[in-house]
């Protein structure tokens, strides 16, 4: 027991390590940044380049995690820089004249015979999700299944990213699972860890984790799911994606998160309040 932990706090260090020092050094080479940067809720600009940091330090982590089999190795690797980059490509802004809200929007829009940027990432990404899960499923059903666990997961940590550290809270939820025996608790421990070295940049609203981060972290705790779990597993996740995302469309988590008092508390937890932007 004591070298599988100490595996796992290996990857949690590396994965801290990686990310701060992509983060540093994408900082450093983006000049003055302003291709990646956006404004929040509250009118602050701040820089998308969380997102590659995340991605990068996510992937760096899982291959250097010590007894991760080699296929589950190549799955977290493909589904967490797949997701990070066609995150990334809707990050620098896709196709800017053919926007739509909602995946309903979405569909709306193709069966208008429109190419919406949203379309194009649940293309992408449901691609490299169905190779990743390919490499870890017993077939063709498991595979399919596995493919839209990943890709779900990818698009509900997506839709959190709307307040200062919220959707890398949603991830390190997920962080008592790193003890649990198996190859999915060793996977999830790196990209966790960089998750958490990014949290206070996204806390003080420096940096956001846009779709490149959002949708990679969320493609790591999908490929976790299906090295734990089976058939029955999948399926159980993938109705709980299912109904949260379709629950999307109709409510908004904000309001939900503020109107009850012990997730506000949580989702504001850790944040600071900087001075006005001039």
């Amino acid at each position: 027991m004591t070298r599988p932990v100490a595996g796992r706090a290996v990857a949690v260090g590396v994965g801290s390590l990686a990310a701060r020092v992509a983060y540093a050094g994408l900082r450093r080479r983006a000049g003055d940044g302003s291709r990646w940067e956006r404004i929040n809720h509250r009118g602050r600009t701040l820089t998308l380049l969380e997102g590659p940091a995340l991605a990068t330090g996510a992937a760096a982590a899982v291959a250097l995690t010590p007894a991760l089999p080699a296929r589950a190795r190549a799955a977290a690797a493909i589904a967490i820089l797949g997701a990070g980059a066609i995150g990334a490509y809707d990050d620098l802004g896709g196709l800017r004249t053919q926007q739509a809200k909602g995946f309903a929007g979405h569909l709306a829009a193709l069966r208008e015979g429109r190419v919406t940027s949203g379309a194009v990432k649940a293309v992408g990404i449901g691609t490299t999700s169905l190779v990743a899960a390919a490499l870890v499923s017993r077939g063709p059903r498991d595979a399919l299944l596995g493919g839209a666990v990943v890709a779900g997961f990818a698009n509900l940590v997506n839709l959190f990213d709307l307040r200062p550290g919220r959707a890398i809270k949603v991830g390190l939820l997920h962080a008592p699972l790193i003890a649990v025996p198996g190859a999915g608790g060793a996977l999830l421990a790196g990209p966790l860890g960089a998750a958490g070295a990014l949290l206070p940049v996204d806390l003080r609203e420096e940096a956001m984790l846009g779709d490149a981060g959002a949708n990679a972290l969320g493609a790591a705790l999908g490929t976790a799911v299906l090295l734990r779990y089976g058939t029955r597993g999948r399926i159980a996740h993938l109705v709980g994606l299912a109904a949260l995302t379709a629950a999307s469309e109709k409510i908004s988590f904000t309001q939900v998160i503020a109107s009850t008092p012990p997730l506000r508390w949580l989702d504001e937890l850790g944040r600071t309040v900087p001075a006005p932007a001039p």
